[in-house]
């Protein structure tokens, strides 16, 4: 297999052609217009000359070009030559340093970086893309050891107790009464719960989940919704209030996915508001759609949180979380639901101890009515 020239060799060819070019156009100035030239102006100048001194002069004329032409290769082709290398050394390097950085990435070494080449805007623009994309799979590779460790410790717990409880019945210990039934099929719910909650945001971040939509009044979601979680509010002494502002859309959505949603959120506030807390459950209408929101008067939650607060397994508090019963993929849920009903959803907070505020943000029905509402719960 015939093998190509390496980029040394390809600019050094690339500089002998334009030399060449060069060679041609001032040859075919010197030995085939120029002598034409030399003898109109002689006779110009001087009139008719001697045949002898006609002769002698486009002999030195040419001579002259022959020399010129020749110290001029010799000088174009040293000029090609040594450009041709102090460029490709120079551009060598930072290829060199993507390829090995390229290798460290392949490997595992998700650290890998370029620094900045300072050979124009075309490297300055292909080293920010493979910086952008390490650190992307660095982020990947996080979130990967991080999931694995959270989904470990999630099962573990339930498959202890299990366990236990099992070897306690092997050994005589326990009896199969409605104690151990309870606590058996407690874990067993959870560990379904775990595997259909990890389930179900993935076929949503991979857009394979079905929606069945319908043209949905917002009131009725919040309704929906708040009817859901309204024992457990009474129980822990938080006021829930709904409201839904005035000419309020209706949505265009799958029904049962939002107010799944909206529990996931209710919830989550609830976890975290304290006995007579409030949180407010409300929607109004924002340009060409509704925005939904769930607020509360709880713990807050500090800025370095928020931009993860939607990651998998992602806890600010782990200890904290794992205590109040979160499993930590509920706000991930909710928002490859969002997501895949064509909206966002935001978290924000002023911080520790001031409440915290989940905004989604949904486009309207097409066709959907505006509706008056108002203060619809309490």
């Amino acid at each position: 297999m015939t093998r190509r020239p390496g980029l040394t060799g390809r600019l050094v060819i690339a500089q002998l052609l334009v030399v060449l070019a060069g060679l041609l156009t001032l040859a075919a100035v010197a030995f085939v217009i120029g002598p034409p030239l030399l003898r109109r102006h002689l006779r110009r100048a001087v009139g008719t000359a001697s045949p002898q001194l006609s002769r002698h002069l486009e002999d030195a004329f040419l001579a002259a070009g022959g020399i010129a032409l020749a110290i001029g290769t010799a000088a174009f082709l040293i000029a090609a030559v040594v450009t041709s290398v102090l460029l490709t050394r120079r551009m060598a390097r930072p290829v060199r340093a993507l390829a090995d950085a390229a290798a460290r990435l392949a490997d595992g070494d998700y650290t890998a970086r370029l620094d900045a080449p300072h050979l124009g805007s075309e490297f300055e623009a292909l080293t920010g893309a493979f910086n952008t994309m390490a650190d992307a799979l660095e982020s990947t590779e996080r979130t990967r050891r991080r999931l694995l460790g959270d989904v470990a410790h999630e099962l573990r717990t339930p498959l202890a107790t299990i366990e236990a409880y099992l070897e306690g019945l092997a050994d005589g210990v326990r009896t199969l009464d409605a104690h151990t039934l309870q606590v058996l099929g407690a874990q067993t719910t959870r560990l379904h719960r775990l595997v259909e909650d990890i389930s179900l945001v993935s076929r949503a971040e991979e857009h394979r989940l079905t929606l069945a939509r319908a043209t949905v009044p917002a009131a009725r979601l919040l309704e929906a919704a708040a009817a859901a979680v309204r024992p457990a509010y009474a129980a822990k002494g938080v006021d829930l209030r709904v409201t839904v502002a005035p000419r309020t859309p209706a949505l265009e959505a799958d029904v049962d996915r939002l107010v799944q949603v909206l529990v996931n959120l209710l919830t989550n506030a609830l976890r975290h508001t304290p006995a007579d807390g409030t949180v407010t459950l409300a929607a109004e209408p924002v340009g060409a759609g509704v925005m939904l929101s769930v607020a509360d008067t709880g713990e807050g939650i500090a800025a370095e949180h928020l931009p993860h607060l939607f990651e998998r397994f992602y806890r600010a508090d782990p200890a904290r979380d794992r205590a109040h019963g979160g499993s930590g993929i509920g706000l991930a849920i909710a928002r490859a639901l969002v997501h895949a009903h064509g909206g966002t959803i935001t978290a924000h907070s002023a911080g520790p101890g001031l409440g915290a505020v989940f905004q989604i943000s949904l486009p309207a029905a097409n066709d959907g009515p505006g509706l008056q509402g108002s203060n619809v719960g309490g």
